[in-house]
């Protein structure tokens, strides 16, 4: 594995060998997913659509909605936000930032 570069040698550190066989297929099978299922992704006219209605709404709606998608997108066990909520979750963050900057 290499980990950093100086401009006159390179740092190579060794692969950590104190995993047993079947740690490693643990932490294979945990991190293995899905790939995510078309209905579960917005569209671009979804995501066209959420943006118009948040850039109505007042401040205090839209900071409801983002506590509402916050919550939703909480990791509780063994639950993952779809990727539907976590792309509601970052239009609503990014409509909250605009508002900041502008």
């Amino acid at each position: 594995m290499w980990v950093g570069c100086h401009p006159r040698r390179i740092v190579r550190r060794p692969q950590p060998v104190w995993r047993t066989k079947t740690e490693h297929a643990r932490i294979a099978v945990a991190v293995a997913r899905q790939p995510p299922n078309e209905s579960d992704v917005l569209s671009e006219e979804e995501l066209k659509q959420l943006r118009h209605n948040l850039a109505h709404l007042s401040t205090d709606g839209v900071r409801q909605f983002y506590e509402r998608a916050h919550d939703e997108c909480r990791l509780v066990y063994d639950r993952l936000p779809t990727p539907r909520m976590m792309q509601t979750l970052v239009q609503v963050w990014k409509q909250l930032w605009k508002w900041r900057r502008g």
